[in-house]
C-alpha cells in the first residue's frame, strides 16, 4: 500500500454525528466519501412502508446484508480510482448492531409488550441467529482488517435524534458504542477517540493524520450540514409517503413474527 493512501473509518453508534463529521471531512480534505446507500434509503427500497421498530429478524438480517453489499461495492470502486476513502461507519456496524439486538431485543425502540412478545417468540431461534452472527462477524472482521488503515471513534455526546423512523433505546446505543470500539481493538485497529463540535472534530482528524485541506473546515461543515439535511428530508418524506398505519390484525402479525 502506498503510504499516502488512507482508508479511514469514522466509527460510532446511532446519533453520534458521524455522517456530518464524515461528509465535512471529505469536503474539507478532498478525499472521496463512500457513497453507499444509508440504512433508511435501503429500507424504502427493500421493505417499503416498514418501520425499523417493527422489522422481524429476517428483515433485519436482509437489511444488514444489503448494507454490507453496498459498502463493499463502493469501497472497491473508490480503491480502484483513488486508493483512499473516508467511510461513514463500516462493515462492522451492521454486525455489531445485530449482536446487540440479540442482547437487548431485536426491536429496542418498540413498545414494552412488543419487545416481550418478540423475546419469548425468539427463544427457539436464538441458537441459529447466534451462529449466523458469529459467521457474519468473521467475514466483517476479516474485511475490516484487510481494507481499513485507520479508525476514528466518535463517542456518544449528543442526545439521540427522535425522527420516528429508526428508534433504538439508550441501552442499545451505549452497548453498541462500547462493542464497536472493542471490535476494532480486537483486530489491531484501535480507534482514536475524537470529541467536540463538528468543526473541532474535523480539525482534530485533519491534524491527527496530516490530511490535505482544500476547503476551510468551517465552510465544509456548513456544506455538509446542508447536504445531509436535504437528503434526510427527502428520505423522511419517502418513508412517510410509503407508511400507512397498520390495522389491529396487521399489528398482531408484526408483533408475533420473530
Amino acid at each position: 500500500m502506498d503510504k499516502k493512501e488512507i482508508r479511514l473509518v469514522i466509527s460510532g453508534t446511532y446519533s453520534t454525528g458521524k455522517t456530518t463529521t464524515t461528509t465535512a471531512l471529505s469536503i474539507a480534505t478532498g478525499i472521496p466519501l463512500i457513497n453507499a446507500l444509508s440504512a433508511r434509503e435501503i429500507l424504502t427500497d427493500l421493505y417499503p412502508g416498514r418501520r425499523f421498530q417493527d422489522m422481524n429478524a429476517t428483515e433485519l438480517l436482509a437489511l444488514g446484508l444489503k448494507r454490507m453489499e453496498e459498502r463493499i461495492r463502493e469501497e472497491m470502486a473508490l480503491y480502484q480510482t483513488s486508493g483512499s476513502f473516508i467511510s461513514d461507519g463500516s462493515v462492522m456496524n451492521e454486525w455489531i448492531y445485530g449482536t446487540v439486538r440479540m442482547k437487548v431485543g431485536i426491536n429496542p425502540g418498540s413498545s414494552f409488550s412488543h419487545r416481550m412478545a418478540k423475546a419469548v417468540l425468539g427463544l427457539p431461534a436464538r441458537g441459529f441467529f447466534k451462529k449466523y452472527l458469529d459467521a457474519y462477524g468473521q467475514v466483517a472482521n476479516q474485511h475490516a482488517k484487510q481494507w481499513y488503515t485507520d479508525t476514528v471513534h466518535l463517542p456518544i455526546e449528543f442526545e439521540m435524534e427522535s425522527d420516528g423512523h429508526r428508534l433504538v433505546s439508550e441501552k442499545y446505543r451505549m452497548l453498541s458504542d462500547q462493542e464497536l470500539k472493542n471490535a476494532f481493538i480486537s483486530i489491531g485497529l484501535e480507534p482514536k477517540l475524537v470529541m467536540g463540535s463538528q468543526v473541532e472534530r474535523v480539525k482534530k482528524i485533519v491534524e491527527l493524520y496530516h490530511l490535505p485541506l482544500v476547503v476551510p473546515v468551517e465552510e465544509a461543515v456548513k456544506l455538509a450540514e446542508t447536504r445531509i439535511q436535504k437528503n434526510r428530508e427527502t428520505v423522511a418524506q419517502r418513508i412517510i409517503e410509503q407508511y400507512s398505519e397498520p390495522g389491529l390484525k396487521e399489528k398482531f402479525l408484526i408483533m408475533t413474527k420473530y
